[in-house]
């Protein structure tokens, strides 16, 4: 086995969160006009699903890229603890000034998990808003 080539492996997690899209900077009325529905002054909310892939060397002791239950633990611990069954915009303090979009989520998380995976691992994430809208963090240019 070729011990240079990289492996990618694949979990799924979900949370649900309410948040507005407001920008406090803009007019009530631009902000309608920008976010429709989703400037809404009492929320909406979102079945948020996760999508990560972890990147890196299969150890040779153990056949793994990253054990499941540690990346298992390690998304609990720092983002479905954190975001599940919350108001972003109140309940998460990585929002209290930067607009809950799809995409700021996804960075967010991604600067929670990325940093605190072994090293010589990489991440890359979806992060589905709805079963059609989706972004994905980092992309390459």
């Amino acid at each position: 086995m070729n011990r240079d080539q990289k492996v990618s492996v694949y979990r799924k997690e979900h949370f649900n969160a309410a948040h507005r899209l407001n920008n406090p900077a803009w007019s009530a009325e631009k902000n309608k006009a920008v976010f429709g529905l989703c400037n809404n002054n009492n929320f909406h909310g979102h079945n948020y699903e996760l999508e990560l892939q972890v990147t890196g060397r299969i150890d040779p002791e153990t056949g793994y890229v990253i054990d499941m239950k540690i990346l298992s633990d390690l998304v609990k611990e720092k983002v479905t603890d954190r975001f599940d069954h919350k108001n972003l915009n109140l309940d998460v303090p990585e929002f209290k000034d930067l607009n809950p979009t799809a995409e700021n989520i996804a960075v967010v998380i991604h600067g929670l998990l990325a940093p605190a995976l072994p090293a010589g691992l990489s991440l890359k994430i979806k992060l589905y808003e709805t079963p059609r809208n989706f972004v994905e963090y980092p992309v390459e240019w």
